[in-house]
C-alpha cells in the first residue's frame, strides 16, 4: 500500500510539472515591466513567444492608465468606442487560452496615439521557437551584437524548478 502512494504521489507531482512547464506569464513591457508611455511595445511583443496556456500581466496606474481589448479595426485606428473588455485594476492578468492575434490600447485620450498599444500573436506550440526579428543591420558592428535572449527563459526556470521538486517529493518519499 504505502508503495502504491508512493508512485500515486510522484505521478501527481509529474503531472503537475508537465501542466505547467509551457505556461509562462509576461509582464507587458518588461525589462520595465509598466503598461505607460515610452516603451515600443511593438519590440517587446515580438521578441516573445506566446503560446496557448501563457499569460501577460498589464502593471499600470489605473489613475492614469487602462487597458481595453479591441478588434483589430480598432487597434488600427486607436479607437475606444465599442472594447471587447476593459481592464482597470493596474495588475490585470490576461490569460492566452488559444491562437490568435489578441489586440489591447489605452482607452486613454491621446495614449493609444502615443504608442500604448500591443498586438499578441499566440502560436501554437508545436510553431517554431525562435520569434521574428528585424533583419540584421548591415554594417561592421553587425556581428559584433550579442543573440536575443531565449523566448522560453521563463519557462525552463519553471521546468527546472518543477523538476527539482519532483527529485525532492522521490527523494523523501523514497
Amino acid at each position: 500500500m504505502a508503495a502504491a502512494m508512493k508512485i500515486t504521489l510522484l505521478a501527481l507531482a509529474a503531472m503537475a510539472v508537465l501542466s505547467t512547464a509551457s505556461a509562462a506569464t509576461y509582464n507587458v513591457g518588461e525589462p520595465a515591466g509598466e503598461w505607460g508611455f515610452g516603451i515600443n511595445y511593438g519590440s517587446w511583443a515580438s521578441s516573445k513567444q506566446f503560446i496557448p496556456g501563457d499569460s501577460i500581466v498589464f502593471k499600470y496606474n489605473p489613475q492614469a492608465h487602462d487597458v481595453l481589448e479591441v478588434s483589430k479595426a480598432d487597434y488600427d485606428s486607436c479607437s475606444a468606442a465599442s472594447p471587447m473588455t476593459t481592464l482597470k485594476t493596474g495588475n490585470d492578468v490576461v490569460a492566452l487560452p488559444a491562437t490568435g492575434t489578441r489586440y489591447f490600447i489605452c482607452g486613454f485620450a491621446g495614449h493609444c496615439t502615443a504608442g500604448m498599444k500591443v498586438a499578441i500573436d499566440v502560436l501554437s506550440a508545436s510553431s517554431p521557437s525562435t520569434p521574428s526579428s528585424p533583419a540584421p543591420a548591415s554594417g561592421p558592428s553587425a556581428s559584433n551584437s550579442p543573440p536575443p535572449p531565449s523566448p522560453s527563459a521563463a519557462t525552463s526556470v519553471r521546468v527546472t524548478a518543477g523538476l527539482g521538486l519532483v527529485v525532492l517529493l522521490a527523494g523523501l518519499l523514497a
